[in-house]
Formats: structure tokens, sequence, C-alpha cells
């Protein structure tokens, strides 16, 4: 078999159909929302396939059926009626002021306006999009698809900042305004964006616009869903599992662990991320693609402006869905900008009382979400920081804990001092970062059991270990409080030895003093 072609950074389906790259089928979906509705919203995080959604329905509407062959829409589209469309991305409008943005919206609007002969246009965007519409319903006889991809992107590195959010948000609301009331002009209307800004500050209008993105039947519209990846990408997996010596279930079960994981609603099925799985196949290697592709400015801004704790996100949350699928301007935590933007997803629903469990997706994700937050909650020097974790991980894989806490004193050492290392929490947050870069471990904090609680949860290949820490103390005391508690009845079901470790922080030198382990 030929090499196979993938679509690395190509989001153009005409060219994708063309050039013989691999696609994988969305096409159902498009007919189904053109049959059932005329306006739709779609959230979902970056790199995630809207580009190509936005591109591939703007080739069904213009008719253009020979790029359908053997495609689901073949078969289920029976009339192929040619429309005009006009597709507007905004993933060009970042980091604008408002005068830059208004001009980008004037230049994009004049790109259209050329295909269309507009030669004077109205003064202001909305004002140049009635025009624009009116006048393509008018000289086409017919109705006119409308394409909006990224609609948000002008907005999200402002997303922390009040004053120039509003200043952008309303040149958006004014130009997105049309769409309301150009209704019968319009054949259909689509909009893609990762976050969900509120439906009154955006489009004040447009109150009929369906959002699918948690809906059941359009789960699967955008990612790579466990069937197809097992259908269109068989021999992809085939190739990645003999580079590395895998078998075929063994390579499945390493993709589902690194990409996987993601649910778009309460019946979703498994979804990949696309960018990171394609990445994986072309380059044979088990990568951390979409990560490493840009930490965006904006989650790590409102990070800091809702003061987040590494534990408040890299730990599962129960939640219900007004808690996470809220409008980013008006949310009071962080948790729905992680789930917009992919951080955390849905990992469970109970129908009975109605809320999701959320959590990290995947090991790329925890992996590289961890990493980014090294530099804020333990030191700059993030290389030191992984090493560490990775002699660390060494060291308790030989169930050596008290080489691991050496290892960790060591690296303490070299952190500098700063002025909120007095309370206990701080040493947690620190430990919970450097464990949880621990990928093949399992960690968490504040575990609650029968008769208290326990500080930090380690899970490793070989033990169960029960961390108590304390600060200006000594470690005998740490164990003598896992003791009293009978922490070790809680945990007897995860069938592995289980050692208590009493550990004690010094905050004038901000380090680990002494440690007890048993």
């Amino acid at each position: 078999m030929a090499r196979r072609l993938y679509p690395l950074g190509i989001q153009t389906f005409s060219e994708i159909i063309n050039r013989g790259m691999l696609y994988v089928d969305k096409t159902e979906y498009i007919y189904r929302m053109a049959s059932n509705g005329k306006y739709f919203f779609l959230g979902r995080p970056r790199r995630f396939g809207k580009s190509l959604l936005v591109s591939t329905m703007q080739s069904y509407f213009e008719g253009r059926k020979d790029l359908f062959k053997g495609l689901a829409i073949e078969r289920l589209e029976k009339e192929w009626t040619e429309y005009p469309v006009l597709h507007f991305d905004m993933s060009g409008g970042k980091h604008m002021e408002e005068e830059q943005l208004e001009d980008y919206l004037n230049y994009r609007l004049e790109e259209e306006e050329k295909k269309w002969g507009i030669t004077k246009p109205h003064a202001g965007a909305n004002n140049r999009l009635i025009d624009l519409i009116n006048t393509v319903y008018k000289r086409s006889g017919k109705q006119v698809v409308v394409l909006i991809d990224e609609y948000d992107a002008p907005m999200l590195d402002v997303a922390h900042e009040v004053d120039q959010l509003g200043k952008l948000r309303n040149v958006m609301r004014n130009f997105y305004s049309p769409l309301k009331m150009c209704e019968s002009k319009l054949r259909f209307v689509f909009i893609t964006g990762i976050t969900k800004f509120s439906q009154l500050s955006i489009f004040s209008e447009l109150n009929n616009i369906n959002n699918i993105s948690m809906d059941n039947e359009y789960a699967g519209i955008c990612g790579i869903t466990i069937d197809e990846l097992l259908t269109y990408m068989s021999y992809d997996i085939d190739m990645l599992a003999e580079t590395h010596d895998l078998t075929r279930e063994a390579a499945i079960a390493k993709l589902k662990e690194s990409y996987d994981g993601y649910h778009f609603s309460a019946e979703s099925p498994d979804v990949f991320n696309p960018y990171s799985l394609l990445n994986s196949f072309s380059k044979k290697e088990f990568g951390d693609y979409w990560f490493g592709s840009g930490t965006p400015t904006y989650l790590i801004n409102m990070m800091h402006k809702f003061n987040v704790l590494p534990t408040d996100i890299i730990t599962r949350i129960e939640a219900d869905a007004s808690e996470f699928d809220a409008p980013t301007e008006t949310m009071v935590s962080i948790m729905p900008l992680l789930y917009q933007s992919g951080y955390i997803t849905i990992k469970n629903y109970n129908r009975d009382y109605n809320y999701y469990t959320l959590d990290v997706p995947n090991k790329e994700v925890k992996v590289g979400l961890t990493r980014a937050l090294i530099p804020a909650y333990v030191t700059h020097n993030t290389l030191a920081t992984t090493n560490t974790a990775r002699r660390i991980a060494q060291a308790l894989d030989k169930q050596d804990m008290n080489g691991a806490l050496e290892l960790l004193q060591t690296f303490l050492g070299t952190v500098p001092y700063c002025d909120n290392t007095h309370y206990e929490g701080h040493y947690q947050q620190m430990l919970f970062i450097v464990f949880s870069l621990l990928t093949d471990y399992l960690v968490d904090v504040e575990v609650h059991t029968p008769k208290g609680r326990v500080d930090i949860v380690l899970l490793t290949h070989t033990n169960l270990y029960l961390l108590e820490l304390k600060i200006d103390s000594d470690s005998s005391s740490d164990m003598r409080q896992i003791d009293l508690k009978e922490y070790r009845q809680r945990f007897a079901l995860s069938g592995k030895p289980i050692t208590k470790v009493g550990i004690n922080f010094d905050t004038k030198e901000g380090n680990i003093t002494d440690w007890i382990i048993e």
C-alpha cells in the first residue's frame, strides 16, 4: 500500500479529497443539520476539526457533488441545490484593539463584496453585511448560506480583561446582528467557536440559534470516534504497532491512553483528539502533539484571574451542566473555560441525579497541563522539575520511597524561597504537581475516609502510598495521625500493599526536614 497522506495543517475539504488524503466521513451530520434547521452553533476545542467541517459544508452547499463520491451524503442528498456561500473565518482577528478589529471585519467583508460587484459599500460592518446578504440574494436568486468559523477568536485573549472584552464584544455583536433580520434571505447559518459567550452578549437578536455542542446526536461531529479509528485507520494502527514492536491491541491501548477520553454529551462515544492522532500516525510516535502546539495565553491568564490551584483542575469534579456549559464571560470559576477548551471533559453522567463527572481527558493533556502549571506553583526551571519527577518515578518503581524523598529534598533545595511557604497547602500543591508528572501513577489529594482525610494518595505499580504532610512539626506526629484515623481500611480494595509516609516541612528552609516510612 502506498504511503498514507495525512491532512496535517490542511483544513480545506476540496484539497483533501482531490489529493487523496485521509478523510473521516462526517457528511451525514451535515445533511442532518441542513435538513432540520437553519441556525446552528457548535463549540469544540482548538484543532478539533471545526474549520474542516465548515469547509466541507461550503463544498456541500455550493453543490460540488463530485467531491462527495462514496461519502454518506452522496446517497442521502437527492437534489444538490447550489447556494451562494459567505464564509467568514475570524481566526485572523486575534490580538487586536477595537479599531483594528473593525478594520479586519471590513477587510473580510470587502473580499466577499468584490465577488458580487459591490464597489461602494455602506459604512459600518453591520450595514455592509446586510447589504452583502441582500445583494447576493437578489443577484443569485437563491437564499444565502453564512458560515462563521472561530467566531470568538477576537475575544478570547482578552477574556480576563473586562473593559477590553466589552469593547470587542460590542464590535462583534454589531457585526453578527444582521443574521436575524435577514432570516428570510438565509438558507443556513453555521457558527463555530471554542467558548460559549452568552447569547445576549454576542447574538442578542439571534434567539433561535440551535446550540448542538452537547447534543448526543452530534457528539461525534468533530474528532475521531473509536469506531472511526478502527474503520478508517486500521492500516495506520498496524503500521504504528509494527514500528514500535507492539501487538495491534497494545497499540490501540496506547493510543486510547494518550489521545482518547473526550466526551461531549451525556451519551457521547469515545472521541480521540484528531490533531494528535494524525500526528502520531504520520510521525509513528506517541508524542504530545495537541498540547505541544501551544498553550493558549487566555487559559493561563484566566488561571491567574481565578487563583486556580493545580488540585482544582487535575482531578475529578462533579458538576451540573450549567456549571461548565456556561458563558465564559459570566463564569464564577474557570471550569467552563477548561471544559470548552478541552482541558477537562465529561467522563460520566448520572441520569438519576442529573450531574456530570468531569476529568482531564487523557495522558497527553494531563502531562501538558501539569507542565504548564510548574512555573506558577513550583519553579521556573521546568526542566529540573520534569527530570526530578522522572528520577522519582524510577525510585518508586523499585519501591524506594526513601530514595524518592531524598531526590525531592535535593530538588526543593534548589527552588527559590517564596512568601507563601508558611502553610501546608503550598507544599501539598507542589507535591501534587511533581507526582502528577509521574504519568503512569495515580495521585489525589484530600481523599476523604470514614474517619478523616489523607493529604496525598499516590498509587504506583506496586504500592499505595498515604502521605500526611505537616509544617514545622516532626514526621512521627504525622504517622500517629495516620494511625489514629485508621486510613488503611479505606484503601484496602486497591489490592496493593499500603505504605504510610509522614513528611515534615520547615517553612524557614522551604524544604523537607525529615520523614518516616512504615
